[in-house]
């Protein structure tokens, strides 16, 4: 499985930005994508994800009403819309495949993809 993140940049606050994963080596159906986040030094944490299946989706609450997970079943390519941006979503932000709940309560993922950097700036 090989996950490819692209659209990061540099965007003031209040606006958006619109992230894409393409994602190949094998069919994604019956799985769950998703995107995860790293703000500068901090831990990644988890943001969103989709089930491939169903496109059904679930948010963190930081940014629930602000982002939205898609995906295109045609071009293998997940999608993270990225609105009304704050200062605390700038990191780099990973998609990734196979996402399975911890121990922990946190989301962990099989498959990851390299990040790409978003700035939010005041």
């Amino acid at each position: 499985v090989q996950l490819q993140a692209s659209g990061g940049g540099l965007v003031q606050v209040g606006g958006s930005l619109r992230l894409s994963c393409a994602a190949s080596g094998r069919r994604f159906d019956h799985y769950i994508l998703g995107w995860f986040r790293q703000a500068p030094g901090k831990e990644r944490e988890f943001v969103g994800d989709i089930d491939w299946t169903r496109a059904s989706t679930f948010y963190v609450d930081s940014v629930k009403g602000r982002f939205t997970i898609s995906r295109d079943n045609a071009k293998n390519t997940m999608y993270l819309q990225a609105n009304n941006l704050k200062p605390e979503d700038t990191g780099v932000y990973y998609c990734a495949s196979d996402l399975y709940d911890l121990a922990n309560g946190q989301r962990g993922a099989r498959y990851w993809g390299q990040g790409t950097l978003v700035t939010v700036s005041s």
